[in-house]
């Protein structure tokens, strides 16, 4: 297999985790490896990126923010 052929890895420098359940439910954020924070909503994600000096164009680019067990739109536990 060639590089062209294998799947594209992304290692963005924002990862956004799943739900956490309180009051309000959160999610835990991640900054190049560490955690920042707990975010309840997508303008906690940005306020933490531009406080780490990151300016998100696009929160759908998996370059750029990995959102797992769900996605930018994901605020309340299933």
């Amino acid at each position: 297999m060639t590089e062209s052929e294998s799947p594209r890895i992304s290692h963005p420098r924002i990862m956004v985790l799943g739900v956490q359940p309180g009051t309000p439910p959160f999610r835990i954020m991640e900054i190049d490896g560490e955690m920042v924070g707990e975010a309840k909503a997508i303008t906690d994600v940005l306020e933490y990126a531009a406080a780490y000096g990151i300016t998100v164009d696009d929160l759908d680019d998996p370059d750029v923010v990995r959102w797992v067990g769900g996605d930018k739109l994901t605020w309340h536990p299933h």
